[in-house]
């Protein structure tokens, strides 16, 4: 199992939920490789663990557009094409991005207009971009490095746990 790095006398309180969090999601893959019920395990752990979400979710790539997959939270944008908003560009760039505020990032697509900061970590396997994982906060400033290191740490074992399609 991955661990998210730190001295282990200086685990903060959300890199040890964090860990917590990586733990249940490799047990309940443990005996499950399909994608959709790990995607949809996956952004129910997190919404239902992380404090002050209002959506986690998944887009998955079709085409040149991210389709929404499971989730949970309000409603979302269904269709996103790459390049566009913070998931798109998430994709096209093929990098974490960490938003403190989303009213500031150019083109930023508004799905819930109570999210105000945002993360969005892109799904790679072997090299083929397969979608993004995707969480919003009502809270401004919500993310940080540490939450993107727990978040590509939980996609790695996404990856290596699940049959990608």
């Amino acid at each position: 199992m991955n661990h998210i790095e730190a001295a282990p006398s200086q685990l903060s309180a959300k890199t040890e939920l964090y860990n917590l969090m990586l733990a249940q999601i490799e047990s309940v893959f443990e005996n499950e490789r399909d994608f959709i019920a790990n995607l949809a395990n996956c952004a129910a752990l997190i919404y239902n663990t992380l404090p002050d979400l209002n959506w986690a979710g998944f887009y998955i790539l079709r085409g040149n557009d991210l389709v929404l997959g499971p989730f949970q939270g309000k409603p979302a944008c269904v269709r996103i094409p790459l390049g566009k908003g913070v998931c798109g560009t998430s994709a096209q760039q093929r990098a974490t991005i960490v938003v403190d505020d989303v009213n500031q990032f150019p083109g930023h697509i508004v799905c819930d207009s109570a999210s105000l900061s945002e993360i969005v970590v892109p799904i790679i396997n072997d090299g083929q971009l397969i979608g993004v994982l995707d969480v919003d906060s009502p809270i401004l400033q919500r993310f940080n490095r540490e939450d993107a290191a727990a978040l590509e740490a939980i996609v790695e074992s996404l990856i290596r746990l699940t049959d990608i399609p």
